[in-house]
């Protein structure tokens, strides 16, 4: 990797951590002047807890924002010229930011919102199956928790079939799998909650 290279990757993992710490559901809360989702429930920054903080619509859009945060941290490398792993890195660091804000002192969301838009442009085939099975998920169970962890393993795992049968590079193997262990260590809170019955459900009135 030449001194270019390596500028271009440098670059691309910074961005992706900086514009993935955004934290959008704090953000959206102010622009509203609606509670800070920081001060209810799990007290984290994601799509579930922002609902609770400020409704349905306005966490669709700050979770619209996040997904957003994804995509933009995959095309930042592919605009200057990077290879597909800078390109997964980029998606898993903003993953980690979204999670780890140094924007609100490393607090953040579990991941779901910027893996979905990193994934969007990594292989968005593979987001086509993520998608339903979330919903799907969410609907049926109302659950945000176990909708993200399903989604997330049938991600890895749609990831790998699709690497072997199209013969793609290793990165986007790794990406899927690293991805989905990243979003099941940030629920693991989540994780206890459910195996003990005690986990939150989602309320979709408002």
């Amino acid at each position: 990797m030449d001194s270019q290279a390596v500028i271009v990757a440098v670059v691309s993992i910074i961005a992706a951590y900086l514009i993935g710490g955004i934290p959008f559901g704090v953000v959206v809360a102010r622009l509203i002047g609606g509670q800070d989702p920081r001060t209810v429930g799990s007290g984290r920054t994601g799509g579930a807890n922002t609902m609770r903080a400020i409704g349905p619509r306005a966490a669709l859009v700050a979770g619209l924002l996040d997904a957003a945060k994804g995509s933009v941290a995959v095309a930042i490398p592919i605009v200057l010229g990077a290879g597909i792993a800078v390109q997964a890195v980029a998606g898993l660091v903003s993953i980690f930011g979204h999670s780890r804000s140094p924007y609100i002192n490393f607090g953040g969301g579990r991941g779901v919102a910027p893996a979905f838009g990193s994934l969007l442009v990594i292989q968005p085939l593979v987001a086509l199956v993520v998608l339903p099975v979330f919903l799907l998920v969410l609907l049926l169970s109302r659950y945000s928790s176990l909708a993200s962890l399903t989604a997330s393993a049938a991600g890895g795992v749609a990831m790998g079939v699709l690497a072997v049968a199209l013969q793609l590079p290793l990165a986007y193997v790794a990406y899927g799998i690293a991805a989905a262990v990243l979003i099941w260590l940030f629920h693991l809170d989540n994780i206890q909650r459910l195996v003990a019955g005690q986990e939150r459900k989602i309320e979709f009135r408002r």
